[in-house]
């Protein structure tokens, strides 16, 4: 009995120290969002005020950085997410010469150093005169993203019976219909968690980024140029909110799943 008690006071105090590496840099931008210091590096805490939360809306740089990196999520997400659903199903559907490379293929933006990736998308740009900006920003998300969904995609097409659409051109349907109406609803799953995930990679992309941008900076890169003098703490305030706005999402979309586990 003693051993058992030691042992779940040990899994006790791991998971504790667990969490709190983990959640511990999270609590420090929460807290340093509320200081009310102003001088650099903005670590000394001088106070409780929102100050920063007030001043984070006349600082129109960062805002604007913040627009670009949601705008470039969604529309990468959108496309990466249509891209990769038709590649996964046309993929899983047909056989064909070169079906074993190109499914290896697919593997290499996911394993590939992202300075690589960038370096060589930046050469792309350059030979075939794309100028840096937005739309180079949102190729190259939707260059790394693309295998992220068909990854998702695949794994929900694993357990896929093929005799549901079979049924439905049987009843009249053509395969448009059965597509829209048989294969998306069964796929919807993962064709949402490829688009989450593929959401999340691009705006928090750094890397890749940094090659492509030009004058269109995102929040990750405005974040990561503010670094050299010290993060104000307006930086933090906006962090924290993108932070509730988060939990907020995993709630409304996973409240069902919490409360199942918990009973």
């Amino acid at each position: 009995m003693k051993k058992k008690k030691h042992s779940g006071i040990f899994k006790i105090i791991f998971c504790l120290f667990v969490y709190i590496f983990l959640f511990l840099p999270i609590a420090v931008i929460v807290v340093n969002s509320f200081n009310a210091t102003n001088s650099k590096p903005y670590m000394s805490w001088k106070g409780f005020t929102l100050d920063w939360y007030l001043k984070l809306w006349s600082n129109s740089s960062l805002l604007e950085a913040f627009g670009n990196t949601m705008i470039i999520a969604i529309i990468s997400t959108l496309c990466a997410t249509a891209i990769g659903t038709l590649a996964a199903v046309g993929m899983y559907k047909y056989k064909f010469k070169g079906k074993g490379l190109i499914d290896g293929l697919l593997y290499i933006p996911v394993v590939i150093p992202e300075i690589v990736l960038g370096i060589s998308l930046l050469t792309l740009f350059s030979k075939v005169n794309i100028p840096r900006g937005m739309i180079t920003l949102i190729l190259a998300h939707v260059t790394f993203c693309v295998p992220f969904v068909i990854f998702n995609v695949r794994a929900r097409l694993s357990g896929y019976d093929n005799s549901i659409e079979e049924a439905s051109l049987d009843l009249g349907a053509n395969r448009i219909m059965t597509f829209f109406k048989v294969t998306m609803p069964v796929l919807a799953p993962g064709i949402f968690g490829g688009a989450l995930l593929a959401f999340t990679l691009s705006i928090d992309d750094v890397i890749i980024s940094y090659f492509v941008y030009g004058q269109t900076k995102t929040y990750p890169l405005k974040v990561m140029e503010s670094v050299k003098s010290g993060v104000a703490p307006d930086v933090n305030a906006l962090s924290t909110l993108i932070l509730i706005g988060t939990i907020i999402f995993v709630i409304l979309t996973q409240g069902d799943l919490i409360k199942r586990k918990s009973k």
